[in-house]
This record gives C-alpha cells, sequence and structure tokens, in this order.
C-alpha cells in the first residue's frame, strides 16, 4: 500500500497578502451585518410593551367671550321690547355683555406611578378648569392638578384609579447618543393613540429657558403631541416631546423633548413639595469672552463673569462683581448656562465650595446656597452726582451724571455712573451694542462717577500693560461687562 505525507501548501508572499485582506474584508463585513442588526426590524413590540402608559389629555376651560352688538333700535319705538326680548333669549350675557363658553385643548402625557402620577408639559394643562386623561384601554379619568413648572414647561398630574395602572421610568437621557434610535407616543392633532420613530439629531439644545437642556429628534411630533414621551429602545422615557420648530406648524423632522436628566428632577420636586426648589446662588453673571478675558488678566476664556451682586447667599460670602467663577461645588464652569444649571439643581441649603479668579489670583470661598424661587435681587444704592463734564475716547462720548440726566433716564435719585451720550457708528464699542443712555459704572473693576476716574482708568490700564478696558455698562438695570481696545483711545 502506498504512503502518502501530507505536506503543508506554501503560499507565494502575494497570496498570502491577498489572502490577509480577503479575511480582513470578512471580518469587516461580518462586523457590518452585526451592527445593521441593531436596527430595529420593527417597533411593535416596543409599542406594545409601553402604549399602556401612555395617556390623551382633554382639558376643558371656560372663557368669556364678549358678545355682538344688537341692532340700534330707537327709543320708545315699538320694536324695542320686541328686540331686548330677541337678543336676551339668544345672547344670556345681554346685548353688551359676555358669554361665558367652554374652550378645550388636547395633549398627551404618561404614566409613571402605578399609583396615579401623570406627567405633561405645563402649556397643555395652563389655565385648565378640568382635566380628562383618556387610558389606552379605553377608560377615562379626571386628573387634578399636582403642581408645574413654566421654567421647563413640566406639569405633574394625579389620578385616583381602582386598580394599579401601568407605568413607565425614566432613563438615562445622558446615556442616549446622536444617532440613537427613539420612539415618541401621543395625540398627534388630536388623532388619538399615535407612534412615530427616528433618530436623536442633537443633544442639549436650548431655547429659551436657563435649564433646557432638549435633544432633538426627527421623529415627527405634532401639535397633540406635547407631554408625549420620547422613549429609548429599552422602552425607558428620556425626553418629554415639548416643541417643534416648523413655518407651517406640522413637522418637518425637528422636533425637542426636555430631556430625563431635567424633567426627572423637576418632576420628583413637584411631587414632594407641589412646587420647584431650586438652589440660589445669587449674582448676575455673563459669558467670559476672548477680549474680556485679557482685560481680566485670564490665560483662557472659561468660566462666568460675575456682573453684579445684590443681597444673597454670594454677597454674604464675599463674592464681588468681576469675579470670574471658575467651578463650582468641584465641577469647572465652562459657562454661564452650564453654572445656571449646575447650581439650580444643587440642593437648597447645601455649602459648596465656589472657586473665583481675582485681581489676577484663584482662592475658593464656601457659599450656603438659598432658594431661587424665593430670591429678590436687589441693585446696590449708587452715591451722589457731580458737576456735568464732557469727554470722549475709544469712540464714546460720556457724561458725568446730573439730576437732569436720571430723570430722562428714569434713574433712581442717587444713581451713579457715567452716561453714554454718544457712540460713534464705525467704532468698536458700537459694535459691541454700547448705545446712548448707557450707565458705565466701573472701568477697570473700579467704580467710576467722574470722567476724571474713566481717565485715570485709562492710564492704569495703559500702564499695566493692558491692551482693553474692562467696563461694566448697566442698561434698564441690567449689567454687563464690555472690553473695548486701548489702542482707539
Amino acid at each position: 500500500m502506498r504512503e502518502t505525507t501530507l505536506t503543508p501548501h506554501r503560499h507565494h508572499p502575494m497570496q498570502a497578502i491577498w489572502l490577509f485582506i480577503l479575511g480582513a474584508a470578512l471580518v469587516l463585513a461580518q462586523t457590518m451585518m452585526v451592527h445593521a442588526q441593531s436596527r430595529p426590524d420593527t417597533f411593535a413590540d416596543l409599542a406594545e410593551q409601553v402604549s399602556p402608559a401612555v395617556v390623551n389629555i382633554t382639558t376643558s376651560t371656560t372663557v368669556a367671550t364678549s358678545t355682538q352688538p344688537g341692532p340700534i333700535v330707537p327709543e320708545g319705538s315699538p320694536f324695542e321690547d320686541f328686540f331686548r326680548d330677541f337678543m336676551d333669549r339668544n345672547n344670556p350675557g345681554g346685548p353688551n355683555g359676555q358669554t361665558p363658553r367652554r374652550s378645550q385643548a388636547l395633549g398627551s402625557g404618561f404614566v409613571i406611578s402605578e399609583d396615579g402620577f401623570i406627567v405633561t408639559n405645563n402649556h397643555v394643562i395652563q389655565g385648565a378648569d378640568e382635566i380628562l386623561i383618556e387610558f389606552f384601554e379605553g377608560f377615562e379619568l379626571e386628573a387634578k392638578l399636582i403642581g408645574t413648572d413654566p421654567t421647563t414647561d413640566l406639569a405633574l398630574l394625579k389620578v385616583e384609579s381602582d386598580e394599579p395602572l401601568k407605568f413607565v421610568n425614566f432613563g438615562d437621557s445622558e446615556e442616549s447618543r446622536v444617532g440613537d434610535w427613539v420612539m415618541a407616543m401621543g395625540n398627534p392633532l388630536g388623532q388619538g393613540f399615535s407612534v412615530s420613530a427616528g433618530i436623536v439629531s442633537a443633544r442639549g439644545r436650548a431655547l429659551s429657558g436657563s435649564y433646557d437642556d432638549y435633544i432633538q429628534t426627527d421623529a415627527a411630533i405634532n401639535r397633540g403631541n406635547s407631554g408625549g414621551p420620547l422613549f429609548n429602545m429599552n422602552g425607558e422615557v428620556i425626553g418629554v416631546n415639548t416643541a417643534i420648530l416648523s413655518p407651517t406648524g406640522g413637522s418637518i423632522g425637528i422636533g425637542f423633548a426636555m430631556s430625563s436628566r431635567v424633567a426627572e428632577t423637576v418632576i420628583a420636586q413637584l411631587r414632594d413639595f407641589g412646587e420647584t426648589r431650586r438652589g440660589w446662588l445669587g449674582v448676575r453673571i455673563q459669558d467670559v469672552t476672548e477680549d474680556l478675558a485679557e482685560g481680566l488678566g485670564l490665560e483662557e476664556a472659561r468660566g462666568a463673569l460675575v456682573t453684579d451682586v445684590p443681597e444673597g447667599p454670594a454677597l454674604e460670602a464675599g463674592i464681588e462683581s468681576g469675579d470670574v467663577i471658575l467651578s463650582f461645588d468641584g465641577v469647572e464652569v465652562a459657562d454661564t448656562r452650564g453654572l445656571v444649571r449646575q447650581v439650580g439643581e444643587t440642593s437648597i441649603g447645601k455649602e459648596v465650595r465656589v472657586k473665583i479668579f481675582r485681581d489676577g489670583e484663584t482662592e475658593t470661598l464656601r457659599v450656603t446656597l438659598g432658594r431661587r424661587e424665593d430670591a429678590e435681587r436687589a441693585v446696590p444704592a449708587s452715591v451722589n452726582s457731580t458737576e456735568p463734564v464732557t469727554s470722549e475716547f475709544m469712540g464714546l462720548t460720556v457724561s458725568n451724571m446730573t439730576d437732569e440726566l436720571r430723570e430722562q433716564l428714569g434713574l433712581a435719585e442717587d444713581a451713579e455712573g457715567l452716561v453714554v451720550a454718544d457712540v460713534t457708528e464705525d467704532s468698536e464699542a458700537y459694535e459691541k451694542g454700547l448705545r446712548a443712555g448707557d450707565i458705565i459704572t466701573e472701568a477697570g473693576q473700579e467704580k467710576v462717577a467722574t470722567v476724571a476716574e474713566l481717565e485715570d482708568r485709562i492710564e492704569d490700564a495703559k500702564d499695566a500693560g493692558r491692551k482693553s478696558l474692562l467696563l461694566l455698562v448697566r442698561r434698564s438695570g441690567d449689567p454687563r461687562f464690555v472690553a473695548l481696545g486701548l489702542d482707539d483711545s
């Protein structure tokens, strides 16, 4: 019998390279197939799972409407009694009175506990006399309002049910990524329970509020979807559908849902207290721009620049106008929006460490937070005026404060500072928003009440090698810092 010995076949080097490429391509193809399979074939199972916890909301409001005036009948006419009786029968409010009528609105919501707590938007139930909840199974329950937060447009309702209700949980919106699949549910255009799907288009969107943290999605959201849930693929609520961007009023694929990171905290406070309880630092702030950073002596443009410190926690802790808040409670401050959100989410009464930059050095202060809702912001009183003097610098014409100017500008009798009388339109000052009527209260982070003091601040800045001068400007009582280049002076 012939014996045959099998030996490995030796490939040519080029063949080995091609085999390697072929293998890599096969692995890549398999990987792409795995990722492709992560795309849901259907949303039916998810919709079936969460539908019992999604509700339609109908609100009723009594509004008074002016009636049309009746026909004019000459006094003493034989038709006078006839027309009066006719108008009284058809217009209970009287010919010149008002007739109450019922106005209805539709929205959406979702149940978050088996004992009947329901989340929706504030604008869905605002001003409502009656709130009726329709459940997916077909039954209806009347709801009472527990609390609202107009700032984030959230509201919490409560219904009483003999049986435990199906509910959904909040998920972690911070884990959602741009491109993730999401599903929206609600009552669009009053058409009843409806499902739409899309992806997370963007995160961290701000529309108008200080605490905004919206998830943007292309899942179809229309009128009536307000207050409904935005689900991740695990059936968790990561957003509360709130608004759309549309020139037509219908969905064009740009919808916004308040993130669960914000919503969960607000709803917990409404549930526990019937109102929100946000932390309050007690400062007015603005972002630090590149030129402001240079004027302050900061190495980089970051943090929140304090423009005003009324009576409150910050003043008691020693924070001053002109300080730059670099970190709050151990978290670096990138800009004003981040600081406002972090302070608002911090517990009232908590003592926090606030790291500030002042006069070229950093220091850490301890601040015990107050409650924002109870805060009263009072602008510190100012001192007396001096003889009117006018001067021009950096495109500005400024004047000492006078009683006549205080009266013209509607200022307090003891208001101090320099009044901007004119701004050259081709100047840096005009470009940065300064206008006639603005009040300059500080220059180089020192108070100025006379033109002479302002000129001294300019010379001090030049002697210190500054390229710009930092001004604190007030308009209608609102302060902001502006840095103007000294080259133009």
